[in-house]
């Protein structure tokens, strides 16, 4: 993967399969300490300490279409190759929490890639999970709840073709304000 953000996708993708109802997906850009963090973490099925450490094996899968696992395993390479570190944590019927960290600078860090589209495919993907989105970058923050955004909806569903162009629209400009008021 040439992004970041197809990690996050991948992982979200498998906390949709896990049943969750909620996905937490955090990112903290720290320039001061020259650190990137992503953690995302789900109170789906969940697993057991033993399926824990075989998730990390690249030739470990649960799915029946291959006989491959690769999301995961890659994911922690590209933080460790990142001087950053790699943790997953869970238990059956709690839900998992994966938290991943790089060196901000590290010439070999992929970039995060396009978080908006990104953030849609997983709405559009299971209109019924309510995602939490939070992006910090220094003292600038943006929130993202879904679960708020369909109370102001109503009937409307959130992956209705219209407010998906409005999410993807808003998720952006937000984006870019931050990354723009952290250069001033």
């Amino acid at each position: 993967m040439r992004e970041l953000s197809l990690h996050i996708l991948d992982i979200a993708q498998n906390s949709i399969v896990a049943e969750a109802d909620e996905i937490r997906i955090a990112i903290i850009e720290d320039y001061i300490n020259d650190r990137l963090a992503i953690c995302i973490k789900d109170d789906g099925r969940g697993m057991d300490q033993q399926t824990v450490k075989k998730v990390i094996d690249p030739f470990y899968t649960t799915r029946t279409t291959r006989k491959v696992g690769l999301g995961i395993p890659m994911f922690k390479q590209a933080a460790e190759l990142c001087d950053g570190s790699f943790s997953i944590t869970s238990s059956p019927g709690v839900g998992t929490d994966i938290v991943a960290e790089f060196r901000y600078s590290h010439i070999d860090r992929m970039p995060l890639g396009n978080m908006s589209d990104t953030l849609i495919t997983i709405i559009n993907s299971s209109a019924k999970i309510d995602l939490m989105y939070t992006h910090k970058i220094g003292d600038e923050k943006f929130t993202l709840s879904t679960k708020e955004i369909k109370k102001t909806l109503g009937e409307l569903p959130i992956n209705n073709l219209d407010v998906l162009i409005w999410l993807r629209d808003y998720i952006k400009e937000n984006l870019t304000e931050m990354y723009n008021n952290v250069k001033k």
